[in-house]
């Protein structure tokens, strides 16, 4: 019996030590994917300079046949997630290791910095101020619609789209069977890593399917990216000028964007251990002190009150609001576009939780991003956007006249100027938003490398030249106007339909790679063998 299981034990050593040099192999740049991803954005990039308005109603048509046809789908997919996720944190896997390593190489503070920063990056400053005004000038349909008459329903909309379904669907089941086939079974990181499960190796194998899985996944990202990007430029330039009197033109805009892309460059190129780390670290570090003195100086019961009562009503309402139908030009509008903003980061997000979850549970895993990062990022949509409501309660149109006349940007600056040191908190909330979108850039630069690579430490230079391309890029944009902007984000909802279709199988295949690697840790290993004898 033990010399069985010494060659049983060698054998599988041989296979994993076999595969991970296979890996190796595969982990080249992969120069098709690389050709045609880059090649898809530099294509639509020339088009929007050619011909803004035809790519602009080309996108807006694909958006809403997109929405038309897929938003249902995206709904339930979010909402399978989430609870096949908790149902798996909760249940006798959740105790399995991840990454075929005993112990976390960051701790939990660290690890839950990176992960925060991932969604919260994308837009949570200015969203944050703007969207719970947005719903409390206008309350969402399922909640009867009006004006100014529901303060509680326009927080609970606002932390059902950045609250426990966003953030499952970028780091749960996935992650589960990424991290498994990467650390587990050797194979490169990378999105098409997914199909794993139903092609087997094949998917590897200069596959169509998987080559088609990565271009898509890759575009999606870099599409959700340089909305942000040029979107925040503008917000950026904005600030400086409401604050500084400089000039809110476009040469200011794209100095911000070069200032920011250097700054993400130099990071990205340092790696995830040192630049990525330390940005997110100093990055959720200064938003949690910003929040607090936020909290502190500004209508802290009221804040409280918005932060429970919006909840209570979220859960109170969960299915009913994860599931609406009704009033699809306001649906459209917001949840769907969330969700496919949303869906179109999931793939490269994987990739980048993946990395870093090396040694934690699964259950770990879903708590902190099912659960933990999206109490913390309501939290602070209670803090921004409740103290902009109030003031808004107390003095009608010091914030909405500036949100009608000026967009997110002139939201933020209104609610800082009602604070006390307004001066001082205006230019708080510049650097958290400066921060932010440095994070976001050279998160991607190393997701997308990571993925073109199929390796989790790509090269540098390759790092850096996305982390320029998102620069270059997002300057070309905003030479074509803020319009462009929009629809660069619409056309994430386009690229987000391939995409959602890639997150489909980890619904079943994670639970099963779950038993898989409860068995090879023997968590059920006595319960399962008894099943063998019996039958």
């Amino acid at each position: 019996m033990t010399n069985d299981k010494q060659n049983i034990t060698g054998t599988c050593s041989y296979n994993i030590r076999r595969k991970n040099v296979d890996s190796k192999k595969n982990t080249k740049l992969d120069w098709p994917v690389f050709i045609i991803s880059g090649g898809l954005l530099i294509l639509f990039i020339l088009l929007s300079l050619w011909n803004k308005d035809a790519v602009g109603n080309t996108v807006n048509t694909l958006f809403t046949y997109s929405s038309d046809l897929f938003g249902a789908y995206w709904q339930l997919l979010l909402l399978g997630n989430f609870f096949i996720g908790l149902a798996l944190a909760f249940s006798k896997y959740g105790k399995v290791k991840l990454g075929k390593q005993d112990e976390p190489k960051y701790s939990y503070f660290k690890w839950v910095a990176m992960i925060l920063v991932t969604l919260l990056a994308s837009g949570g400053v200015f969203w944050a101020a703007s969207e719970p005004m947005y719903h409390y000038m206008t309350t969402p349909p399922l909640f009867g619609g009006g004006e100014f008459n529901n303060m509680y329903a326009a927080f609970a909309q606002s932390f059902m789209h950045w609250g426990f379904l966003a953030w499952a669907i970028l780091g749960t089941l996935a992650v589960i069977v990424m991290m498994y086939v990467h650390y587990s079974k050797g194979f490169p990181l990378k999105p098409r890593g997914l199909l794993y499960p139903i092609f087997g190796e094949r998917i590897y194998q200069k596959s169509l399917i998987g080559s088609a899985a990565d271009v898509f996944s890759i575009f999606a990202t870099v599409a959700g990216t340089l909305g942000p990007l040029g979107f925040l430029g503008l917000q950026i330039a904005y600030g400086l000028n409401h604050l500084f009197g400089i000039p809110n033109t476009l040469s200011v805009s794209i100095i911000v964007i070069i200032v920011l892309v250097f700054v993400a460059a130099i990071s990205a190129a340092t790696g995830v251990d040192r630049g990525i780390l330390t940005l997110s670290r100093y990055n959720v570090g200064f938003t949690i002190f910003l929040a607090l003195i936020v909290l502190v100086i500004g209508p802290t019961m009221f804040i409280i009150d918005a932060f429970v009562g919006g909840t209570g009503l979220h859960l109170q309402n969960f299915f009913s609001m994860t599931m609406f139908r009704g009033d699809e030009g306001w649906l459209s509008f917001w949840t769907i576009f969330f969700w496919g903003w949303f869906i179109g980061y999931a793939p490269m997000l994987i990739v980048f939780i993946s990395r870093i979850s090396r040694g934690r549970t699964i259950r770990e895993l879903i708590i902190a991003v099912s659960i933990v990062a999206p109490i913390v990022n309501n939290f602070w949509f209670s803090i921004v956007g409740g103290t902009g409501v109030y003031f808004e309660n107390k003095v009608p149109g010091s914030i909405s006249d500036a949100l009608n006349e000026g967009g997110m940007p002139a939201a933020v600056m209104a609610i800082t100027d009602q604070l006390p040191f307004g001066m001082y908190m205006g230019v708080g909330f510049l650097i958290v938003s400066i921060i932010f979108v440095a994070t976001t850039a050279d998160t991607m630069s190393y997701t997308v490398a990571a993925t073109i690579t199929g390796n989790d430490h790509p090269k540098r230079w390759l790092r850096v030249f996305w982390a320029l391309i998102f620069g270059a890029t997002t300057i070309a944009i905003l030479t074509i106007g803020e319009d462009s902007v929009t629809s660069i984000q619409n056309s994430i909802v386009i690229t987000a339909v391939p995409v959602s279709l890639l997150l489909l199988p980890p619904l079943w295949s994670a639970p099963r790679i779950a038993r898989t690697m409860a068995l090879e840790q023997g968590l059920i290993w006595q319960r399962e063998m008894r099943k063998k004898v019996d039958k």
